[in-house]
């Protein structure tokens, strides 16, 4: 497995104060920054969307890590891109045509990830592991931030992680959704590497140690 890769979400962070909590995040040592897109279709919440994250861009310094949790996403990948995400994540589940979701994005010059809802098997990524950059593993359900882990998604992290081996495809697994430091060991055992962790980061009193609890 390679390195730990914390990506600091922002549904958790304080909106009157994004730019300074984002500056926290990323001192604190993640690499990085996770901006959920909801549209109140695919998922029942409405979050942040294009505006804010051209505003995020300027202030972020790491990777904007862009989760689309939204219908029919073709639409807006070359506006997400043109305002500054680097991966954009969308939901196998939201879309028709997933391959041509994948080249829309590597079209724009931007890395590709794949999310699967909990309910979704990890075979249903087969297709897609050969052409995406990343693969994103829900452990709560998408929409809402501070849900607690559902364990039940450890077999699946493992079974795509033994896939993408099987095939010697080196992409990165993200798991999001109730990631704290117990979970944390937990999905990197499993073969995450990139771990998007919210409200236990904002939360915390002390960031700085508890990025290092979920490295470590």
């Amino acid at each position: 497995m390679g390195n730990i890769i914390i990506s600091a979400s922002i549904l958790s962070a304080d909106l009157c104060c994004l730019g300074k909590d984002i500056a926290r995040a990323e001192n604190a040592g993640c690499q990085y920054i996770h901006f959920d897109v909801m549209d109140g279709m695919f998922v029942p919440n409405i979050s942040y969307g294009i505006p804010v994250l051209d505003s995020v861009s300027k202030t972020a310094e790491g990777v904007l890590d862009v989760h689309l949790m939204i219908t029919d996403p073709i639409r807006y990948i070359e506006a997400f891109a043109a305002s500054g995400a680097d991966i954009i994540t969308f939901h196998l589940e939201a879309c028709s045509d997933a391959k041509a979701v994948i080249d829309k994005i590597h079209s724009c010059g931007k890395k590709a990830g794949v999310a699967i809802k909990p309910a979704t098997p990890a075979s249903d990524l087969i297709p897609y592991l050969g052409i995406s950059d990343m693969l994103l593993v829900m452990t709560v359900e998408p929409g809402f931030g501070g849900q607690g882990f559902n364990y039940d998604m450890l077999p699946k992290i493992s079974r795509l992680r033994e896939m993408l081996d099987e095939k010697g495809i080196g992409i990165p697994i993200q798991v999001d959704g109730g990631i704290n430091e117990s979970t944390a060991k937990l999905v990197k055992d499993a073969g995450a590497e990139i771990l998007v962790a919210g409200s236990y980061l904002f939360k915390a009193e002390d960031m700085d140690a508890a990025v290092k609890k979920l490295i470590s």
